[in-house]
């Protein structure tokens, strides 16, 4: 059965839920396979030694087939001319998750199309968080959607993209 995030908790946290898992013709497994855990724990390693995410304060917080949560607070380092958050800092925070959400898979996965819609401009010291969810994986295409909000739930952009998926298997496995 399909599982999804429910949504802000009391907390102020955002419960996380497994995504679901498909079967061989989706091209990934569930969890507890131990291809996909070699595959999680090679992408944790690369999101810790990535520059541009160092440099925008990009932290992945989790990894799951079809699945991702990467979390940035606003900053100085994100305003753009008028002292607000830079849209390229937004779409650099979604495109993360879609990164490694679609690379889950252990394929090479390339982006086709990113449409971001910006809802709500952030607060200084926000902290952000873009949730990637898969919704289609076909054997040479995936479909994602990727909301940002933040910590009180307010969505701030919502994203679809679209994968391209490649027969090769990512190169540092």
């Amino acid at each position: 059965s399909e599982s999804r995030v429910q949504g802000i908790g009391a907390e102020g946290k955002i419960p996380l839920v497994p995504p679901f898992a498909q079967g061989d013709e989706g091209g990934f497994h569930c969890k507890g396979a131990g291809m996909s855990e070699k595959v999680f724990e090679a992408l944790r390693g690369r999101a810790k030694d990535e520059p541009y995410a160092k440099m925008l304060g990009l932290e992945l917080l989790k990894v799951d087939d079809g699945y991702a949560l990467v979390r940035m607070t606003f900053t100085e380092r994100h305003r753009n001319i008028y002292g607000r958050c830079h849209g390229g800092a937004l779409f650099s925070l979604v495109d993360e998750a879609f990164q490694f959400a679609s690379n889950s898979s252990g394929r090479i996965e390339i982006a086709l199309n990113v449409n971001v819609s910006y809802m709500k401009a952030p607060d200084e010291g926000d902290v952000l968080q873009a949730e990637a969810k898969l919704l289609n994986r076909s054997r040479r295409v995936s479909h994602f959607l990727i909301d940002v909000r933040n910590l009180s739930g307010e969505l701030m952009a919502s994203c679809q993209a679209t994968a391209c998926r490649r027969d090769d298997p990512l190169p540092f496995l």
